[in-house]
């Protein structure tokens, strides 16, 4: 683990020192800051020369900035000589523009698959991408992890649910909530919606069998909430009881934890890939670490071995 070294940019610093504490390293010595007209500056302070580097750092909010400062520090350190450079962004940012659905749009998660390859990342390692087929945009190896077992192991151990169903807010989830459903053990559901806008969504149908049941909504991620609480309105609509959600990636853009705390949800379930202090002032959230998953991924890629064990089950039908 000499040549193991990890470096963090200033988007997730609390996420990344609990993952250089379970491999038990400490943080690279790296100043990130700006010049006064807000450029960002970077220098290495540690000797990175042949060396194994891990950079840490989700493309969250404020996405362009933390984008351009993993940018950045990628060319720092290949201007540094590292052996390889992993890029570990637990969320991928611009990932909801994954192909062109209108005319005249972007295909922006391709455009940062390029910027990253470029800048000279040697391979990505992210969680929980919000379209599968991003994988492809890279010209360099990438490990895709999913935080099903993080959330089950809660679900189970803690909630001690009765009689509940798995359920996804969409169409497109449906092989995400089929993964939950299997290792809980339960059934399935599917909210059919129409989106109105980028923002907002209407529900349209259940389909599954949910009355009388308590359900779990799981999804990637949760922007404003919108779509979330409208999910929840029809399951109660439909006849569920308690109803929880797990998504992983928490953006909470706007008003949205007041929105969960008004809504009917009983528990909003989250994971740390993007910091959020506001959650505090919602007793309704929940959040689960993901540290533990990411640094045995990262001790993996580190000694060239598999780790397929992390993700592949998630697939089997």
């Amino acid at each position: 683990m000499n040549k193991l070294e990890i470096f963090s940019g200033n988007a997730n610093k609390g996420l990344a020192e609990e993952i250089a504490k379970e491999l038990g390293k400490k943080l690279g010595g790296m100043m990130v800051e700006r010049f006064s007209e807000g450029e960002i500056r970077v220098k290495i302070d540690d000797n990175v020369r042949g060396k194994d580097v891990f950079v840490i750092q989700p493309t969250c909010p404020p996405p362009n900035e933390n984008l351009m400062e993993l940018l950045i520090i990628i060319d720092a350190l290949k201007r540094a000589s590292a052996g390889r450079i992993t890029a570990v962004v637990p969320y991928y940012g611009y990932a909801r523009q994954d192909r062109k659905d209108q005319p005249r749009v972007p295909i922006s998660a391709k455009l940062v698959a390029n910027l990253l390859t470029v800048a000279g990342a040697s391979r990505i390692l992210t969680m929980d991408l919000h379209a599968g087929q991003i994988q492809g945009f890279f010209d360099i190896p990438l490990d895709h992890l999913f935080a099903v077992n993080v959330f089950v192991e809660y679900i189970t151990s803690k909630l001690k649910l009765e009689n509940y169903v798995v359920v996804s807010p969409d169409v497109g989830g449906i092989k995400t909530a089929r993964a939950y459903a299997k290792r809980l053990g339960v059934g399935l559901a599917i909210v059919d919606k129409r989106r109105i806008s980028p923002e907002k969504a209407e529900a349209m149908n259940i389909l599954g069998e949910v009355e009388g049941k308590n359900a779990i909504l799981v999804d990637d991620l949760i922007a404003t909430g919108g779509s979330l609480i409208e999910a929840a309105n029809a399951l109660r609509r439909a006849g569920v009881k308690k109803i929880y959600a797990a998504v992983v990636h928490g953006v909470l853009s706007g008003d949205a934890v007041k929105k969960i705390e008004s809504s009917i949800l009983e528990q909003l379930i989250i994971t740390n890939t993007i910091p959020k202090d506001d959650h505090k002032a919602s007793s309704k959230i929940k959040v689960l670490s993901v540290a533990p998953l990411l640094a045995e991924a990262i001790k993996r890629i580190h000694h060239e071995e598999s780790i397929s064990c992390l993700f592949d089950e998630r697939f089997e039908i």
